[in-house]
């Protein structure tokens, strides 16, 4: 008895190494004729993944309007603005009503110009303002000076009012890298006064994180006496004095009879 249980042990344990051996087999047949199929169809494969690819990529430009070109404020979405999106623009002309710019949005080789709805439109540039700035005509004629045609400048949008966005309009300083903040800077120069910021509730975070900021700005330049805060030398201060003194007019009185 003890013998004919071995025996039938054994053949047991054949049987499953048989079927294992089997499977394993199987496995690496499926695995081989993957492969071999892969191999001989390597370039539909890279094609299928290719357009998968950019299938995604115009999905996703189109959901975030990545590559879309704004023509007027009243084309940027409300999500844009809530958001305070940065847009890229190309400088139009700096006007008294304010800061002309082009959007340019971003280029994608082949994507672009299928997605383009305007193939051969006219550029129209958007109003922009300085957000929570009131130039002077200084400030005005230094933005002219300082913003020039096809200028390349960044929006950092804040709100929409009409046809205008008000906005802190950036620019990269001449032979640097870094950018610099216009609105500050006109503050920080003594050619513009701080104002309130159209558009944004006065209690919001973004209203006193941007009135700090341009708040600070409009210190420095009033400590340092530059632009509109500059004030009279001793000297001038004294002769504006003695000009204005009732003695000084009296005394120009009398040489004119004379």
């Amino acid at each position: 008895m003890p013998e004919r249980s071995s025996e039938t042990e054994t053949e047991a344990g054949s049987s499953d190494r048989q079927q294992r051996d089997h499977g394993t087999a199987s496995s690496r047949n499926v695995v081989s004729l993957i492969s071999q199929l892969a191999d001989d169809n390597l370039t539909l494969v890279r094609n299928i993944s290719t357009g998968l690819a950019v299938v995604g990529v115009v999905v996703i430009a189109r959901s975030i309007r990545l590559i879309t070109r704004f023509r007027a404020a009243s084309e940027i979405p409300a999500r844009f603005i809530e958001r305070n999106v940065s847009l890229r623009g190309k400088v139009h002309s700096v006007t008294e009503r304010g800061v002309e710019v082009e959007h340019v949005p971003i280029y994608l080789p082949v994507i672009s110009p299928l997605l383009s709805k305007h193939k051969g439109a006219l550029t129209s540039p958007m109003l922009v303002h300085l957000a929570g700035v009131e130039l002077t005509p200084e400030g005005r004629v230094w933005l002219q000076k300082n913003l020039t045609p096809a200028q390349t400048v960044w929006l950092k949008l804040i709100s929409r009012e009409d046809d205008a966005l008000h906005c802190l309009v950036s620019q990269s300083r001449q032979g640097s890298m870094w950018s610099y903040c216009i609105n500050e800077e006109v503050l920080r120069l003594g050619l513009a006064r701080t104002a309130p910021i159209v558009g944004v509730l006065p209690d919001s975070r973004l209203y006193w994180r941007l009135h700090k900021r341009l708040h600070r700005a409009e210190v420095r330049a009033e400590r340092k006496g530059r632009g509109l805060w500059k004030e009279d030398s001793l000297w001038e201060r004294a002769s504006k004095a003695v000009r204005d003194s009732a003695l000084f007019r009296l005394m120009r009185r009398i040489f004119k009879r004379t």
